[in-house]
């Protein structure tokens, strides 16, 4: 009878200290204007995929990318808070539109230290821009891209 109940998951998309999104210093996700999710702070910068899916798109500036997973689940990963500005200098990208990736597959890269010297926050913020629903796993702990994150 469990199956109604069943949840889909989400890894954290990097190794640090999971947060809701009310803790972000961005109003547009702290209030979900875009959709429910989490962030992650305190990290080294290294973001992995939270499912198997494929890249959807991968933003001219490199700080986003999103991606849907076989159940049609899209999820936004934005890296850094106004990091748009910087055009795409502090951050690698390790993937491309349309190609397929797994749980845990590297995405992209993120020079923590530069973006602290430009004056970037560089949480990462989760976001599922179609689902309003979810649950936050194990807020304000430390997390790595093994540990499910949130529930849909």
């Amino acid at each position: 009878m469990g199956f109604f109940n069943r949840k889909k998951k989400l890894n954290a998309v990097a190794s640090g200290k999971l947060l809701s999104l009310e803790e972000v210093s961005d109003d547009v996700f702290s209030s979900k204007m875009m959709g429910n999710g989490f962030a992650i702070a305190s990290h080294e910068g290294e973001i992995f995929a939270p499912f198997d899916g494929t890249i959807l798109n991968v933003f001219p500036t490199k700080h986003a990318i999103t991606l849907k997973n076989n159940n049609d689940d899209v999820v936004l990963i934005h890296m850094g808070i106004d990091t748009v500005d910087l055009k795409g200098a502090g951050f690698s990208v390790s993937v491309e539109e349309n190609q397929s990736v797994k749980k845990g597959e590297k995405l992209a890269s993120m020079d923590v230290s530069f973006l602290e010297k430009n004056n970037k926050d560089t949480v990462i913020v989760v976001i599922t821009p179609e689902k309003m629903t979810g649950e936050l796993v194990k807020d304000k702990q430390m997390v790595t891209p093994k540990d499910i994150a949130f529930t849909l």
